[in-house]
């Protein structure tokens, strides 16, 4: 029990750090070098790196897609983790029966998408290109923050799910890592954020997460099969 604690405050100092580090990051963009050079020239935060990146990178119809589609798979994640607490729910006819790293990760996908709408709403930069909607918030790319926020706390999940089974185990976080860092660079190829929307979100992510791995470090032992 020692060494569990001692593993939350560590991972809690972390979080708190990285926490810190992005406040930080988010107030450089909002009041760095900001030049009008956005879409009906809106401002733009830390333009001396955005500007050149988004030029030599431009606009990719295709990566935009799929970066999509991964988004939709990382929902689909969402949802297979609900289903799998509902499926120890029915089976175990008891909710002690679900996992706490279950509970925990349900908990966690609230915030996560609370986050999401907030920076949906919240603008600290705007989108470089018009996809039909007009001026939208563009930082952080919550696209990222969720890929990112889903398949690496899934790795973690399954690592408890399935930890009799090591090979499978593996195998499901080798496929989400690969979703994750193809989300993340699609996105970032697609060319509808900045690259400090992307970097903004990758922070954030690493908050959630290192929050996420700090409370999962002190949960009672998890999945057991019934």
């Amino acid at each position: 029990m020692k060494t569990e604690k001692k593993s939350f405050v560590g991972r809690a100092v972390t979080t708190a750090i990285l926490l810190i580090a992005f406040i930080v990051f988010t107030v450089a963009v909002a009041t760095v070098d900001v030049q009008p050079s956005g879409i009906d020239g809106a401002d733009v935060g830390l333009a001396g790196i955005n500007l050149p990146v988004h030029e030599y990178f431009g606009y990719n119809a295709t990566m935009y897609k799929i970066s999509e589609v991964l988004g939709y798979l990382a929902l689909l994640t969402m949802a297979a983790a609900a289903a799998t607490g509902l499926y120890q729910l029915i089976k175990g006819k008891s909710f002690a029966a679900v996992a706490p790293e279950i509970y925990l990760t349900g908990a966690y996908y609230v915030v996560v998408l609370a986050v999401y709408v907030l920076f949906e709403k919240l603008a600290v930069n705007y989108r470089p290109v018009d996809l039909g909607e007009g001026l939208e918030a563009s930082y952080p790319s919550s696209h990222t923050v969720l890929a990112l926020c889903v398949f690496l706390a899934a790795s973690m999940l399954v690592r408890h799910l399935f930890n009799e089974n090591k090979i499978l185990s593996a195998v499901l976080c080798v496929c989400f890592a690969v979703l994750a860092a193809a989300t993340v660079s699609t996105r970032f190829l697609s060319g509808v954020h900045w690259f400090t929307d992307i970097l903004g979100g990758m922070i954030l992510s690493s908050v959630l997460i290192s929050a996420y791995a700090a409370v999962s470090a002190i949960l009672p032992a998890g999945f057991k099969k019934q």
